[in-house]
């Protein structure tokens, strides 16, 4: 059967379609040849923060733009340093050390990306490592500066440490753990920064003394330094003080970034906490910054912040002492249902058995404060010891009636007006109420705040581990 005549008119405006597709297809692309031909930068320095000899860094990425209507060819994209350089780089999903005659079509970019890894320095100050990406278009060179701070460290992967003193010439890198042993003592030096690979974790059977001071802090965090980590938790595991480890300090301490900050076990007594911390700052834990069973704690002058389930979490009873402390907990990375701060008197055994424990805490010229309605927690067997006390504190609680706590010349349902808590600056504007409203004879045990000002500055001292002085 033959085709109709109306088919062919169907099928010519086809043809012709089809024709100029080819055409077009067939027609070399026009290229901008002329030598005044410059590629634009997302960036003309990658920098990275301070990098670990022998430790890869994160990846960093720019763009390179052809601002032309015209495509363009990039003769050459050359690293520097060639097979010997520090740096690594990938052209829009290729590695290498050089590319060549690179097309850059009109109005549109690629991305490079760049990491580095740094050979042992042989020094204990951080140094400086330079390269560069060289690009030559149409005769025209340009050139991206790559920058970033090498620094050695001293390794530890899975040791057992005796009584010693570390220093701070170099920074520590923990693998696996490092364990205090039973009936040693291991003294960590002002400025001395430990920092912890995924997983690890620093257990102390024996007793840690952390001597740090305000100006020379002794630092706890990750492996990873660059700034997207700064406030990243769950990097590492945490410190755990065991049921046989005794006398524990920690002064001018910062514990960053971990799953729990200090998890500690029963032992000790109130003449000998099992763990004194002074002038210290635990934040970004995923689960809590401070995890006690039956304990024994004496703190001052010290800040929790910014956990994904406790702040502070006193379980199975215990003894507890926290004077000008600040506990906060804005916590957005996930849904938070528990209180900052909870207290229990009580706990189940592996038969599931309740089992009662009884409980003391004070709480003196403290803020606790947070983004629940009610930051304070208490699971209590009337039956079992409980004494609980809130002395002259800022606190962001519910209607606790019903719980036998003692609240004395408490402040509630006020914010402490932080100077910046997203920026975790939780010094206290001229306006907070929780100004000159502290317990004098508390402020007298420890008359110096949190930065070593004086205490009290004003007509009392203030709530909270920061005393304000306007001058600052």
């Amino acid at each position: 059967m033959g085709y109709k005549s109306g088919s062919y008119k169907f099928l010519f405006p086809l043809f012709i379609f089809f024709a100029a597709l080819v055409l077009i297809s067939c027609e070399k692309e026009e290229m901008f040849n002329d030598q005044s031909a410059r590629l634009v930068f997302s960036s003309d320095t990658i920098l990275f923060d301070t990098v670990f000899s022998t430790i890869g860094s994160s990846t960093r990425h720019f763009k390179v733009y052809n601002p032309y209507d015209k495509n363009l060819e990039i003769s050459s994209i050359i690293l520097s340093g060639g097979e010997n350089s520090s740096y690594r780089i990938n052209v829009d999903g290729i590695s290498g050390h050089e590319f060549v005659n690179v097309l850059l079509r009109k109005r549109d970019s690629i991305y490079i990306f760049v990491e580095t890894t740094i050979d042992p320095l042989k020094s204990n100050s951080p140094i400086i490592v330079e390269d560069s990406i060289v690009f030559v278009t149409n005769g025209n060179t340009q050139d991206v500066k790559l920058l970033s701070w090498g620094q050695d460290v001293q390794v530890i992967r899975g040791e057992t440490f005796e009584t010693a003193t570390l220093t701070a010439e170099k920074p520590y890198l923990v693998y696996d753990y490092l364990l205090v042993d039973t009936g040693h003592v291991l003294t960590l030096s002002p400025g001395v920064k430990m920092h912890f690979a995924s997983d690890s974790r620093l257990l102390v059977a024996g007793t840690i003394i952390v001597a740090g001071n305000p100006d020379n802090p002794v630092v706890f965090e990750g492996a990873r330094t660059e700034r997207e980590y700064r406030n990243i938790p769950g990097q590492w595991e945490g410190i755990w003080l065991m049921p046989v480890s005794t006398g524990n300090r920690f002064v001018n301490a910062r514990i960053r970034n971990a799953f729990n900050g200090i998890v500690v076990d029963p032992g000790a007594s109130e003449s000998d906490p099992k763990l004194h911390l002074a002038g210290s700052r635990i934040e970004n834990m995923t689960y809590a910054g401070i995890f006690a069973r039956d304990a024994v704690i004496y703190s001052f002058n010290t800040v929790i912040n910014n956990c994904g389930h406790y702040a502070l979490a006193l379980t199975r009873g215990g003894d507890y002492t926290f004077y000008h402390t600040t506990i906060t907990n804005y916590w957005r990375l996930s849904p938070r249902l528990l209180p900052s701060v909870h207290i229990e008197n009580y706990y189940y055994d592996s038969s599931g058995n309740r089992l009662l424990s009884p409980v003391t805490a004070v709480f003196g010229n403290s803020i606790i404060h947070g983004s629940q309605s009610n930051e304070l927690g208490f699971h209590i067997d009337q039956q079992g010891g409980f004494d609980v006390t809130f002395d002259h504190s800022l606190l962001k609680t519910g209607n606790n009636t019903q719980i036998p706590v003692k609240f004395k010349n408490c402040i509630f349902g006020l914010p402490p007006e932080f100077v910046d808590p997203g920026k975790y600056n939780f010094e206290l504007t001229g306006d907070s109420p929780a100004l000159n409203t502290g317990n004098p004879d508390i402020s007298r045990l420890h008359p110096l705040d949190y930065n070593g000002r004086a205490r009290p500055f004003g007509d009392g001292p203030d709530m909270g581990a920061f005393e304000r002085h306007p001058e600052d």
